[in-house]
C-alpha cells in the first residue's frame, strides 16, 4: 500500500469512529483534562522536557501491576482478559468498573464491528445512539503519553465533543504494520515497534485509551470477522455475557 492510501485509509478511520456517535449525552464544557497535567498531552505536543523513551508504558507489558485492575469480558465467542489504568486514565476506568459492576454491559451487544480496525460496544440500544455515564452525563477525554491506539487498546468511543464520553468503548484490531512515518520525536521508540503489530496511531490524542487486552486477541479477531450488513452491524448477535473484575488496583 502507498503512501497516499495509507494516509487516507487512517482519516477514513478517524472519521468513521467520530460519526458513531457513543452518546446522546453531551455537555457544553469544551474545556479539557489535557491542560491541567503535563503527563495528558497528545504526542504530537509533547513539550521537549520529557523524555518519550524514559516513559513507563504499561501497554507493553502483559504483567498486571498494583496499580492496575483485571477484567474478564466473557462474550459469546469467547473471552477477553484485559487490564486498566486507573492511575492514567482515572474517570473512563471508574465510569467502565462501575458499569461492569452494575451489570450495565450484561447482554449488551458488539453494535459495530469493521474488520482491520475496530469492536465497538457498550451501547443498550445496541445501534450506536444510546449509553450514559455513571455520572450521566458525558465526560472529557483523557489523553496521555503513556497510551496509545496499538492493536488490542481498549478505548472511550465518542462523538466529535470531547466531552461526550459515555459508555461505549472499542478494542483496536488491526494487525497491520502501521510503524511508518511515526516520528521519533513524537513517539517513543518502544510504541513505534508496537505499531508493527497492529493499531491505529491516527487515534491517538483524540480518544482516551483506558485499557489493553492482554489475553483472548484471538477472540477480538474472530468477532472482527464476523458478517456485517451495510452499517458495520453483525448480522447475528455478538454479544457480552458478563464482565468480571478480577484484580482492583490497591
Amino acid at each position: 500500500m502507498n503512501r497516499k492510501k495509507i494516509i487516507l485509509s487512517l482519516s477514513m478511520a478517524a472519521t468513521l469512529l467520530f460519526a458513531a456517535g457513543c452518546t446522546n449525552n453531551s455537555t457544553d464544557n469544551t474545556s479539557s483534562s489535557s491542560s491541567e497535567t503535563t503527563e495528558k498531552t497528545t504526542a504530537s505536543s509533547t513539550v521537549e522536557s520529557i523524555d518519550l523513551n524514559a516513559l513507563d508504558l504499561p501497554q507493553l507489558s502483559s504483567e498486571v501491576a498494583d496499580n492496575e485492575d483485571l477484567i474478564e469480558m466473557v462474550t459469546n465467542k469467547g473471552t477477553i482478559k484485559i487490564k486498566l489504568f486507573p492511575e492514567i486514565a482515572p474517570k473512563a476506568v471508574e465510569n467502565f468498573i462501575t458499569h461492569a459492576k452494575d451489570g450495565y454491559y450484561d447482554g449488551v451487544t458488539f453494535h459495530r464491528v469493521i474488520k482491520d480496525f475496530m469492536i465497538q460496544g457498550g451501547d443498550p440500544k445496541g445501534n450506536g445512539t444510546g449509553g450514559e455515564s455513571i455520572w450521566g452525563e458525558g465526560f472529557e477525554t483523557e489523553i496521555s503519553n503513556r497510551l496509545y491506539n496499538i492493536r488490542g487498546a481498549l478505548s472511550m468511543a465518542r462523538t466529535q465533543d470531547p466531552n461526550s464520553n459515555g459508555s461505549q468503548f472499542f478494542i483496536v484490531q488491526n494487525s497491520d504494520d502501521m510503524h511508518d512515518g511515526l516520528l521519533k520525536d513524537d513517539y517513543p521508540q518502544a510504541i513505534i515497534d508496537a505499531y508493527k503489530n497492529g493499531g491505529y496511531p491516527s487515534l491517538d490524542g483524540g480518544y482516551t485509551v483506558f485499557g489493553q487486552v492482554i489475553e483472548g486477541m484471538d477472540v477480538v479477531d474472530a468477532i472482527a470477522n464476523v458478517e456485517t450488513d451495510s452499517s458495520d452491524k453483525p448480522t447475528e448477535d455478538v454479544k457480552i455475557e458478563k464482565i468480571n473484575i478480577l484484580q482492583e488496583a490497591k
